[in-house]
């Protein structure tokens, strides 16, 4: 009887543990302890989507955008919070039914649109220099996560749009 008792106990320990970790995984990616000071508990009102920022914001101009990260098959800068976003009206090749595409996030179904349809995000600190930890880590996102972020345009002599992102908002699915 006694042994019973410590299998059912084990058994249960076991499956808790398990459960646990399951939902955990289901969660995605979290933020890292420095990351959670550039998240936002609530969704910026009035976001802009990449397409219009880049159309009308000037350089320095407060802004509020809205993409989807992604628009190569790597959008990220190593160690660094950076990465790139694509306008939603873009359509991820997974967005695509039937289509089975290894990196969705590339957006190789609109190569075309993707040079005014993307911006750079950079997570700046409270003196403006980039934060200097990777950007999945630091916020717990992924490819294709789609985020809000409050910042300052920022434009080079080219006109590609660069947002320096003081805080984020990541939406749910």
């Amino acid at each position: 009887m006694k042994n019973m008792i410590m299998v059912l106990s084990l058994g249960v320990l076991f499956f808790s543990a398990g459960c646990s970790q399951r939902t955990t995984d289901l969660g995605g990616p979290t933020a890292s302890a420095n990351g959670k000071k550039y998240l936002l508990a609530q969704e910026p009102a009035e976001a802009k989507d990449v397409v219009g920022v880049r159309k009308t914001a000037r350089n320095g101009e407060a802004v509020v955008i809205v993409g989807r990260i992604g628009g190569s098959s790597n959008p990220w800068i190593e160690d660094r919070a950076a990465f790139k976003i694509v306008d939603r009206s873009l359509k991820a090749c997974s967005d695509i039914p039937g289509d089975s595409c290894p990196v969705p996030w590339d957006y190789c179904c609109e190569t075309p649109q993707l040079p005014t349809s993307t911006a750079l995000v950079k997570v700046v600190d409270n003196q403006g220099k980039l934060v200097e930890e990777d950007a999945r880590s630091l916020l717990g996102v992924k490819e294709l996560s789609t985020v809000v972020l409050k910042g300052k345009a920022e434009r080079d002599q080219s006109g590609n749009l660069t947002i320096l992102a003081d805080s984020v908002f990541i939406q749910k699915k």
